[in-house]
């Protein structure tokens, strides 16, 4: 498992997908990529969904993902995607009252008891106490990190 903290924005997209029965059918998905705008998430999809899709599609949604945090299975069986929301739990130290922080986060798994190992194995570590509120699968078809490219590499001393 390895965890990966970034600005995540969820796009949805429609395009005419062609069916195991060989019709042609419209379809809306949903993929999470990283990126600092929403102008480079626009862009960032449009690349990656060009090399999966052939002919035209639609970028019809961006908004900003609820989670910051996403944790990636290594598992070759783990193709699904889980919202799990964990409560953190403090103690004030002027009242002496517990209090709970709700994060989100992404987890990939191939089941949801295999999403709630993932998030425990990655949790583990930690050293704060924590509760999983929720875990749900989603509907998302898959994640796009950024991958640096070479042109990334060039400085404007360079030019």
């Amino acid at each position: 498992m390895r965890s990966r903290t970034a600005i995540w924005f969820e796009c949805k997209i429609a395009y005419e997908k062609v069916m195991e029965d060989g019709l042609q059918k419209k379809v809306n998905e949903t993929y999470t990529v990283d990126a600092l705008s929403f102008t480079e998430a626009e862009k960032r999809i449009m690349e990656e969904m060009s090399s999966y899709i052939s002919g035209e599609f639609t970028v019809k949604d961006i908004k900003i993902a609820p989670y910051k945090e996403i944790f990636f299975s290594e598992d070759a069986s783990a193709d699904r995607w889980y919202k799990a929301k964990l409560q953190f739990i403090t103690i004030d130290e002027k009242t002496e009252k517990e209090k709970r922080s709700s994060v989100n986060y992404l987890v990939q798994a191939g089941t949801l008891k295999g999403a709630v190992n993932n998030i425990e194995e990655v949790m583990g570590g930690s050293m704060m106490d924590y509760v999983i509120a929720s875990v749900a699968e989603t509907t998302l078809m898959d994640v796009f990190e950024y991958a640096k490219s070479s042109q990334d590499d060039t400085t404007e001393m360079d030019r």
